[in-house]
């Protein structure tokens, strides 16, 4: 257990001391926006700067699943099992149809294209959410530069409306974010300004009102330089950061860390029983085992 910080003495039981750290593939430029598909039993991810999305399967190994991908980044699963995904150059929120057919879901609000969306949730309800800071319209690696219309915020979604709403509008780079497993709490990730030298780094989180779609009470959760953001079945919260990955109870507490040797933007749970731990980690493909079940729909 080498990689294995255990900073609480709860962490000990929710880590495997026989389960490495494994590379599954490299080679990449910077990877993002992981999402398990149990019923293919395969995990499709983001290789942004070389504009594709990957598809890699224990059985098969690493191919491409769609390129050009208009420099997609985060991506989830809506209840029908769709893929739902975030596109830098085209500014917009897709749906792949089981046929493979792209909808277009949304590229713009009061008549203003959207940034750049970065992550993206599905509630219970069928609700989209998702954040959209200027990140990937601000340089040519991820997408290209092109002017800002709007500021950086959180939108929900309604597919059945087209009904679009700004939830959050307090951010200053909105990226990860996720449910609770009981969905009566929002996390948001606070990557602040690209450029700065002082970017505000932190872990905000929301209540979620009667209606299941206001939102109140934010507050700091965690201090963290994170990025992309999971639950597991028990509430903890699972952070990707520089250094590797951050577990925190729901309370806040820092239980333990998963040391991994470049920067980590995103994860996500899968595999066998939903407890393997997939890490998009700058330029490597990497999983973990763990003793905890991820709470998102596989």
């Amino acid at each position: 257990m080498d990689n294995i910080e255990i900073i609480d003495p709860r962490f000990r039981a929710m880590v495997l001391s026989n389960a490495p750290l494994e590379e599954l593939a490299d080679g990449f430029r910077w990877l993002e926006g992981p999402v398990w598909f149990a019923d293919h039993e395969c995990l499709l991810f983001s290789d942004i700067p070389n504009d594709r999305v990957m598809r890699w399967s224990e059985s098969a190994g690493i191919s491409v699943f769609r390129q050009p991908s208009h420099f997609e980044n985060g991506h989830t699963r809506d209840r029908q099992g769709r893929l739902i995904s975030c596109s830098h150059r085209a500014r917009c929120i897709t749906r792949t149809e089981w046929n493979g057919q792209i909808t277009l879901l949304a590229d713009r609000f009061e008549g203003r294209r959207l940034n750049s969306p970065n992550d993206v949730v599905v509630k219970s309800d069928g609700t989209i959410w998702f954040s959209d800071p200027p990140y990937g319209i601000q340089t040519d690696y991820e997408g290209g530069k092109q002017e800002r219309e709007l500021p950086a915020r959180v939108y929900c979604m309604d597919p059945q409306s087209g009904e679009l709403r700004c939830v959050i509008d307090s951010f200053e780079g909105p990226n990860g974010l996720c449910f609770s497993p009981d969905e009566t709490r929002l996390y948001v990730v606070e990557t602040g300004l690209q450029f700065a030298a002082d970017a505000r780094h932190e872990i905000r989180v929301f209540d979620l009102q009667a209606d299941g779609r206001g939102l109140s009470g934010e507050r700091c959760f965690a201090g963290a330089h994170a990025d992309g953001i999971r639950c597991d079945q028990d509430g903890n919260l699972w952070a990707a950061t520089e250094d590797g990955v951050h577990c925190y109870d729901p309370d806040g507490t820092l239980l333990g860390k998963i040391h991994v040797p470049c920067r980590v933007s995103n994860l996500c749970f899968g595999g066998r029983n939903g407890s393997q731990l997939f890490l998009c980690a700058s330029q490597t493909l990497f999983a973990i085992y763990t003793n905890c079940r991820g709470a998102q729909q596989p």
